[in-house]
C-alpha cells in the first residue's frame, strides 16, 4: 500500500499541474485546455504505464471531461458581459453538439495511431494559426441553413475526436466569416460547454465498461486532479491577459504547439 501512495502522489501532483496549466492557458488566450490537457495526459500514461492500448482515446474523453467544468466559468463572464452573438448560437451550436457526440461513439473504433495521427494534424494546424496574422475576406458572411449544419457537425467532430470544447475550431471559423473576435470568443465559449459535455458523455457511456478506474473512458482521478488545477488557474490567467502582450504569448505557445504536433506525429507514423 505505501509503495502504491508513493507512486500516486507524483502522479496526482501531475495531474493538478496539468490543470493549473491549462487553466492559465486557457485565460490568458481564451482556449478550453483541451490542447494542452490530451497531449500530457498521453505522455504521463505512457510514461506510467496506464490504460494500455486505450492511452489516446482516455486522454481525449477525460479532456471533454475536464473542459465542461473548466469552460463554465467563462461562458458565464462572456454571457454576463452581453459578447455573446446567440444568434450564431442558436443557428450552430445543434450541430456542434451532434457532431461531438458522433465522434465520441465512434472514434475508440479507431486504431490509435490514426487518432494520434488525426490529432497531430488538429495541434499542426492550431500553431499555424496562433504564429500567422490571417484576415478574412471582407466579403464573407454566415452561410445559409445547409452550410451552417455542415460547419457545425464538421467542427463537433474535430472537437470530440481532438479532445477540446471546440474553441479552436469554433473562433477561427467565426472569424473568417467576419464576426468580430470579440464576439467569436465569446460565442465559442458560450457553446464550449454543450460540445465538450456531448463528447464527454459519449466517451463515458456509449463503450461501458472502459478501462479500470474509469467511467468508460473518462479516467476519474485524472478527471477530478485536472479540474481543480484548472479550475483554480483560470481566473489568474484572465488577469495575466491584461498584462502580457497577446500576440507574444500566442508565438510562444505556437511554436510549442508544433513541437507537440511533431511528436504525435511521428509517434502515430512509426508506432
Amino acid at each position: 500500500m505505501s509503495e502504491l501512495i508513493q507512486i500516486a502522489t507524483p502522479v496526482l501532483m501531475i495531474m493538478i499541474c496539468i490543470g493549473l496549466v491549462s487553466g492559465l492557458l486557457g485565460g490568458m488566450l481564451g482556449i478550453g485546455g483541451g490542447v494542452v490537457i490530451v497531449p500530457c495526459l498521453i505522455l504521463l500514461y505512457e510514461t506510467t504505464g496506464q490504460h494500455g492500448q486505450t492511452t489516446t482515446v482516455v486522454a481525449v474523453a477525460t479532456s471533454l471531461a475536464c473542459i465542461v467544468f473548466t469552460s463554465l466559468s467563462a461562458a458565464i463572464t462572456q454571457i454576463r458581459a452581453g459578447m455573446v452573438r446567440w444568434d450564431i448560437f442558436r443557428r450552430l451550436l445543434a450541430f456542434f453538439v451532434i457532431g461531438s457526440f458522433t465522434a465520441g461513439a465512434l472514434i475508440p473504433y479507431l486504431p490509435s495511431t490514426t487518432l494520434r495521427v488525426i490529432i497531430g494534424l488538429f495541434l499542426l494546424f492550431v500553431g499555424v494559426v496562433m504564429l500567422t496574422n490571417w484576415k478574412p475576406a471582407a466579403h464573407r458572411i454566415l452561410p445559409g441553413f445547409l452550410g451552417s449544419s455542415s460547419v457545425g457537425f464538421g467542427g463537433g467532430l474535430i472537437a470530440g475526436t481532438a479532445g477540446i470544447a471546440g474553441g479552436n475550431v469554433i473562433v477561427p471559423t467565426l472569424i473568417y466569416f467576419n464576426v468580430p473576435v470579440h464576439n467569436a470568443t465569446a460565442t465559442s465559449s458560450a457553446m464550449g460547454v454543450g460540445i465538450a459535455a456531448a463528447g464527454a458523455l459519449a466517451y463515458m457511456f456509449a463503450h461501458n465498461p472502459g478501462p479500470s478506474g474509469s467511467q468508460g473512458f473518462v479516467d476519474i482521478y485524472s478527471f477530478v486532479a485536472i479540474t481543480l488545477g484548472a479550475i483554480a488557474a483560470a481566473p489568474i490567467g484572465v488577469r495575466l491577459a491584461h498584462k502580457v502582450p497577446a500576440q507574444e504569448l500566442k508565438k510562444v505557445f505556437g511554436i510549442l504547439l508544433l513541437i507537440v504536433s511533431a511528436r504525435m506525429l511521428w509517434t502515430g507514423f512509426t508506432s
